[in-house]
């Protein structure tokens, strides 16, 4: 397997909701829900930078589509990270998120290996870390 991934897609209870939370909150770019037209199909992608997409999808449409039963996961076993080129960039995004609705877990704080991260969870409980890392920079 090559080391890429293109699509990251998180399950969620509330399609509608979440595409309001990412799209209108985030202001993140999408074309909003697709293949609505198809059972189980609904689903909505934002483009991220280098080329990866976010998707939303019903966590029953996944269920259904992987044959998998939907169960409870905890909080800290997956995470997203948006890493930042200002440190002020925190504090704005994390700002940005809770006005749109996210629950901020851990606020901006300085980090032990010389950054400044905060946490918080969107409206389905899915972790988002916003980091700034002088020693890992993303490009602009």
């Amino acid at each position: 397997m090559k080391p890429r991934v293109s699509v990251l897609t998180l399950g969620v209870a509330d399609l509608e909701q979440s595409l309001a939370f990412y799209r209108d909150g985030l202001v993140l770019p999408t074309e909003g829900i697709v293949g609505r037209e198809f059972e189980h199909g609904a689903v909505a992608f934002f483009e991220l930078s280098g080329g990866i997409k976010l998707g939303i999808w019903a966590q029953d449409d996944i269920a259904h589509d992987t044959g998998l039963p939907k169960t409870r996961n905890s909080p800290t076993s997956f995470t997203v990270g948006h890493n930042v080129v200002r440190r002020e960039e925190v504090d704005e995004v994390v700002e940005q998120a809770r006005r749109a609705g996210a629950d901020v877990v851990k606020p901006p704080q300085d980090t032990f290996y010389g950054g400044y991260a905060g946490y918080f969870r969107d409206p389905n409980g899915h972790v988002w870390e916003v980091v700034w890392n002088p020693a890992s920079l993303p490009a602009n």
